[in-house]
């Protein structure tokens, strides 16, 4: 039987396993709700980031004993060739910066919306608890987005071209699939997906994960402490 030359089957079995683990994870905040009887309509925005941190913990713990092998193999060649990575991943980030702030200019300009829903969600959340959004968006959240949608699709697609554009497009829209609140608010899809194709690309090119979630920590971080500052 040939070999197909652009996908591997076990592993995008795999992928889809994990990417409904990753969607449906958020019901997993149901655990501590029934434990501490908690009353689902008169949460606090505190409670609630509390209760997404915990679903994400989780989530997070799976991963990693999941991919531990291959978590070790990219430290080790991280190590190495540390510098090195780090000179290339920022160049690749940089690119991918660039096209998220053109596609928002042309957005912004052309349908004049004013940013994506899903920041205004975001924002009001580290308004409510920064501290907590730092860790749960600025560090918990991007280690397990690049491990679903780049390690999973990494693994699941052989072709080049295939695995950097699912992985950026696919990162992209689940970034305003349940948020936009309009139909011109979908297309920023785009800005997402830019930064996406260029975490899909740099782990490409170093053949490990390890690259984009360095990468993803530091663009998360940063806007959550400007928007603390």
């Amino acid at each position: 039987m040939k070999k197909n030359q652009y996908v591997n089957v076990q592993h995008l079995i795999k992928l889809i396993i994990l990417f409904c683990l990753f969607y449906f994870s958020k019901f997993l905040q149901y655990i501590p709700i029934i434990l501490f009887n908690l009353d689902v309509k008169r949460l606090t925005d505190e409670t609630q980031i509390l209760l997404s941190l915990f679903s994400s913990s989780c989530l997070l713990i799976t991963l990693l004993i999941i991919y531990r092998k291959d978590l070790i193999i990219y430290f080790k060649k991280l190590k190495k060739h540390l510098f090195k990575t780090l000179d290339n991943s920022l160049k690749y980030y940089l690119l991918g910066v660039l096209g998220m702030m053109l596609t928002n200019i042309i957005i912004t300009v052309l349908f004049r919306e004013n940013g994506a829903d899903n920041e205004r969600l975001v924002q009001s959340m580290i308004t409510s608890s920064p501290y907590l959004m730092l860790l749960s968006a600025g560090i918990i959240g991007p280690i397990i987005e690049e491990l679903v949608f780049r390690k999973t699709f990494m693994d699941a697609f052989t072709s080049k071209w295939l695995f950097i554009l699912t992985s950026g497009l696919i990162f992209g829209a689940m970034h305003v699939i349940t948020t936009a609140t309009t139909l011109s608010g979908y297309l920023y899809l785009l800005p997402y997906a830019s930064l996406g194709l260029s975490f899909a690309y740099m782990d490409y090119k170093e053949n490990s994960v390890l690259p984009s979630i360095i990468m993803h920590i530091i663009h998360n971080s940063l806007l959550v402490i400007l928007a603390i500052l």
